[in-house]
């Protein structure tokens, strides 16, 4: 990143996708390297999920099916029962640990990557050690604003499954409204759902950067949003769609098919979903982390790149995050 701070406010959309893929290239080495370490398992887990839960949920429904025909009280209907239970405590396991597994490694490689750009911007010299020494200690600021944004999440959920009972169920729409009520309360729900996600992802970064977390980065971030929102929904919008393309040939060409039957073209659709899964990853981590540099510049908030360099040093062996005095440099004028 060699622009300087007046000039990454002009950054549009194409401009910080180009200059993300520059930096993803100029440093192919180091960003290999945590792609290896990080992105490659945790696209890993993702897409073997899908594949478990496919075929653990094929045996329920099958197993459903046949309770469903057998009658009640006999030993048959006993045994069947039992297996599908079994089945259900399985999935049930299986989900909580992949979703334990999933968080800690994606908080991971955020920490990785957002710290990595970091010392780029500063010309700071660093190493592939170095990053997975600081990245333990830049997860736990991270793992604190997960909490806040699972929280903020689940509120948004109960609130919109509230309001949704309660048109129903009070009365306030009638048969004939009711697919145009579900439209309009869906479209309202996936755009509030949009924009958390959006806070969230930025707040990530400024947990990093700045020496807040929780609550307050999640503030800081929708602040730094402000102006940026349109590019922001762009990218969201962008990987959305590169992901949900690559599950679908994930599902098509490795899911879909005989699950005893495997072959090079299913064994090599999977390496090849799991390599782009990786790089959509490692891609969208780095424009994030531009992105906030690009919402800072645009709101006149200067960061002092010796001030940052200094911070991200590890002192004593724990991580010195950014200071908010070191951030808000006050206005500088264009």
């Amino acid at each position: 990143m060699d622009k300087e701070q007046e000039e990454i406010q002009y950054l549009g959309f194409f401009g910080i996708l180009k200059e993300s893929c520059n930096i993803m290239l100029s440093c192919k080495k180091i960003f290999l390297q945590i792609s290896l370490a990080l992105m490659v398992p945790l696209s890993f887990i993702y897409l073997s999920q899908i594949l478990i839960s496919d075929y653990l949920f094929s045996d329920i429904i099958q197993e459903s099916f046949i309770l469903d025909h057998t009658p009640t009280g006999t030993t048959s209907y006993n045994n069947v029962s039992n297996i599908l239970s079994s089945d259900w405590t399985k999935l049930v396991v299986f989900k909580l640990a992949y979703f334990i597994f999933f968080v800690i490694l994606s908080l991971l490689s955020t920490s990785a990557v957002v710290y990595t750009i970091a010392c780029i911007y500063t010309a700071k010299e660093f190493s592939f050690k170095k990053v997975m020494d600081v990245v333990p200690k830049v997860w736990k600021r991270l793992m604190v604003t997960f909490v806040c944004n699972s929280i903020v999440v689940f509120a948004y959920n109960m609130m919109g499954a509230i309001v949704l009972v309660t048109l129903f169920f009070m009365g306030f729409v009638n048969d004939r409204e009711i697919g145009a009520v579900l439209v309009i309360f869906l479209i309202i729900y996936f755009v509030g759902l949009v924009y958390i996600s959006l806070i969230w992802y930025l707040a990530n970064v400024v947990s990093v950067l700045e020496d807040v977390k929780g609550t307050e980065a999640m503030l800081k971030s929708q602040r730094l949003l402000k102006g940026k929102m349109g590019i922001s929904v762009g990218f969201i919008v962008l990987f959305g769609l590169c992901f949900i393309g690559n599950q679908q040939i994930f599902d098509w060409f490795v899911v879909a098919r005989e699950q005893e039957n495997i072959t090079s073209s299913r064994i090599g659709f999977g390496i090849l979903c799991l390599l782009v899964h990786s790089g959509l990853m490692l891609l969208g981590l780095i424009v994030h982390t531009i992105l906030y540099f690009v919402c800072k510049s645009y709101h006149h908030e200067s960061i002092d790149k010796s001030s940052l360099s200094n911070h991200l040093e590890v002192y004593l062996g724990e991580y010195v995050p950014l200071k908010s005095k070191d951030v808000q440099l006050g206005e500088f004028d264009i």
